[in-house]
């Protein structure tokens, strides 16, 4: 009889909070890595803007019609994401190889990460202007690449993705992260930020449900964690168990000592982190 297939945890590893990742991290990432699969799914904004001071220009940034924004993306912006994620990803992989996790980079391009078509009108000097930016939804994610699911190894996914003409795309790395879950069967998918917890009212919260997650990511959550918790909504519905948002190591975020948790169920629906309960 076959062993049944260990239940991977899905970490996104912020661009902007990679550099302040220390040992003690990794250590911890680590430990939980030979107890569980890791998939990490990491982002590159931060270090593209290091690469070339264009992609830090207002110019780099665009608009669609429905006010959402998008890095304007082309072939070359393309080969710069792989530039710095390869140099990323050498950087990750020895950190983890030399704590006994064995580790291989995968593009979500490379068959794991289909998209759809992308928005093709922009605001450009005020007016609503066709572009070719090679960004798209994600419509799909097939685990098959991932043949190694397997305690005491990883994967480090770079979310890129592939559209129906065969183009590779620019996708977001939280709902990449969000999608690879799903479709790993992950229980948790743990999004590593630079920010502590989900702020509310300027009070950070300990537990939340998605529905509440939901109301607030439309009402008043910024640019970047409105990523997060729509990510994080469309994790649960793939049939993760939760989510959760945090700067801390993943198992204190795990076991609920820090970080913000989102789950399906309402129940305790709003728990604040000064005196909450877990």
């Amino acid at each position: 009889m076959s062993a049944t297939p260990a239940v991977p945890t899905v970490v996104k590893l912020g661009g902007s909070c990679l550099d302040g990742l220390g040992g003690t991290w990794w250590d911890d990432l680590a430990r939980h890595g030979r107890e569980r699969p890791l998939v990490l799914v990491h982002g590159w904004s931060k270090p593209l803007k290091k690469l070339d001071p264009r992609h830090s220009a207002p110019s780099a940034i665009l608009r669609d019609r429905y006010g959402n924004q998008s890095r304007w993306t082309t072939p070359e912006v393309i080969d710069d994401i792989k530039t710095v994620s390869a140099v990323l990803a050498e950087d990750v992989l020895a950190r983890l190889e030399g704590r006994g996790i064995t580790a291989e980079r995968l593009l979500g391009s490379d068959g794991l990460v289909s998209a759809g078509d992308g928005e093709r009108w922009w605001w450009r000097e005020k007016q609503l202007v066709e572009l070719e930016n090679l960004v798209g939804p994600i419509t799909g994610v097939d685990p098959a690449p991932l043949k190694n699911l397997q305690r005491g190894h990883a994967y480090l996914v770079t979310p890129l993705a592939r559209n129906a003409a065969g183009q590779e795309v620019n996708t977001d790395a939280d709902r990449a992260a969000a999608a690879i879950a799903g479709a790993t069967g992950a229980s948790d998918l743990v999004l590593v930020t630079d920010v502590g917890h989900l702020l509310i009212d300027g009070r950070p919260v300990r537990r939340i449900s998605a529905e509440d997650a939901a109301a607030f990511r439309d009402k008043g959550a910024k640019s970047g964690m409105r990523k997060k918790l729509r990510a994080a909504g469309e994790a649960l519905e793939r049939g993760v168990d939760r989510v959760v948002i945090g700067s801390a190591a993943v198992t204190e975020l795990l076991d609920g000592t820090t970080g913000t948790v989102i789950t399906r169920s309402r129940g305790r629906s709003r728990d604040r982190a000064e005196g909450g309960e877990a």
